[in-house]
């Protein structure tokens, strides 16, 4: 299974692909998609670039799946709803593009790849190395998108056979009037 997993940001967005077969993962890629190219004002047309991107990415790479990560609520409220925006943007794409796409907190990631939720960008860029024997460590977005990708690649497994062993049902976690479930 090839998951691709994306890092959002406004400016440099981190993608990688890693290909999982049972236990054993193996790079594929990894990258950013940078917007520093356009001005700062010009909110639409970053978004543009990041949709672009990442679509450019499924279609060269052809992943099965995707895992992104869930933005956190920062203290700048305007860099948090930004950086939401970046983060749609790669979502469309990815859902654009046919994936499914599951989602992960930063803290999940770290816990995931390094052992515990507070690692910093140094040991997330270490360990991601080590764990796909990397000849050098990745960039920082990039090291964030691949640990993206493993922790899916670990997760998908523990589903996959918690699926097997019980069906899963989707159940409505909250109704508006009228009945509309979401």
């Amino acid at each position: 299974m090839k998951i691709l997993g994306i890092d959002p940001g406004l400016q440099r967005t981190g993608f990688a692909v890693v290909e999982a077969s049972g236990a054993r993962l193996r790079y594929v890629a990894s990258g950013t998609i940078s917007t520093l190219e356009a001005p700062r004002g010009e909110l639409p047309l970053r978004l543009k670039l990041i949709f672009e991107g990442v679509g450019e990415v499924v279609q060269r790479y052809r992943p099965d799946a995707a895992s992104v990560e869930i933005v956190f609520v920062n203290v700048n409220p305007q860099s948090t709803l930004l950086l939401g925006q970046a983060r749609g943007a790669a979502l469309a794409a990815l859902v654009a593009g046919g994936l499914p796409v599951s989602e992960y907190t930063a803290l999940q990631m770290k816990k995931a790849v390094v052992g515990h939720g507070l690692a910093t960008k140094a040991q997330i860029q270490a360990m991601v190395a080590r764990l796909l024997a990397l000849p050098r460590e990745p960039g920082r977005d990039a090291a964030d998108a691949l640990g993206l990708a493993i922790t899916h690649a670990h997760a998908a497994r523990t589903f996959d056979a918690l699926a097997r062993t019980a069906p899963l049902a989707r159940k409505a976690h909250a109704q508006y009037k009228r009945g509309r479930t979401y």
